[in-house]
Parts: C-alpha cells; structure tokens; sequence
C-alpha cells in the first residue's frame, strides 16, 4: 500500500496568511523637535541619544526609550 499523498497546494495572493510582516521604521527625533506624549502631553526634545531622548514637558523633564510607543512627533 502506498503512503496518501498530500497535493501541493496553490498560492493565493489575496490570502490573510500569506501577509509578510514589515518592520517599521525607527522614530527619529531631533534637537528642539517638538513631540506629544499620551500620558505626559505637549513636550520639546532637550536631548539625544543612541535609544533614549530626553524631553521637557514644562512641569518635569523625563528620558524616554527606544520603541517610543506613546511618543508622536508634531
């Protein structure tokens, strides 16, 4: 008896499991850029390093860190 054999199955372009993930670009933030923060609010950029920024947002200063998930540049 010969073992079942599976058929080769054919590409579908327009499939939701053939999606790729595409990494997104880093964020990039200058000196005096200003951002908003989802917690903190309206800020400026004071500082920029390899993976952190420092930013002031009046009331207090705080260093933020590489993905910058809640950190959007206006």
């Amino acid at each position: 008896m010969k073992p079942a054999r599976v058929p080769n199955r054919r590409f579908l372009p327009g499939s939701p499991f053939n999606v790729t993930t595409v990494a997104r670009p880093a964020k990039v933030f200058a000196l005096d850029d200003q951002v908003t923060h989802d917690r903190y609010g309206l800020g400026r950029v004071i500082g920029v390093e390899e993976n952190t920024v420092l930013v002031d947002f009046r009331t207090h200063k705080q260093r933020l860190t590489e993905p910058y998930p809640k950190l959007t540049l206006l």
